[in-house]
């Protein structure tokens, strides 16, 4: 199972848009977009999980695609780096 970021997303992006552009390339494990908690519009990404080599294949396929007038970022997902400074 591979996860993939999904950016540069429209705020009227929604899960069910996102499924059908990816659905293409295989079978959508889950997706879970980022959203405002006020307005509960799209933050502008989110994460989408797919087996292996259909991750491969939509990322191949989609990075740079159009949606919603915005061309998205597709990438496999990198864990997060510890911020600098903070707590200890």
């Amino acid at each position: 199972m591979r996860k993939m970021y999904v950016g540069n997303l429209a705020p009227e992006t929604r899960e069910a848009e996102v499924r059908d552009l990816f659905a293409q390339h295989g079978t959508v494990r889950s997706i879970k977009l980022a959203s405002d908690v006020f307005t509960g519009r799209c933050r502008g990404f989110g994460f989408v999980e797919m087996e292996g080599h259909e991750a491969r294949a939509a990322i191949a396929a989609l990075n740079g695609a159009e949606l919603n007038g915005r061309q998205i970022k597709v990438n496999e997902e990198r864990p997060r780096d510890k911020r600098a400074g903070g707590r200890r």
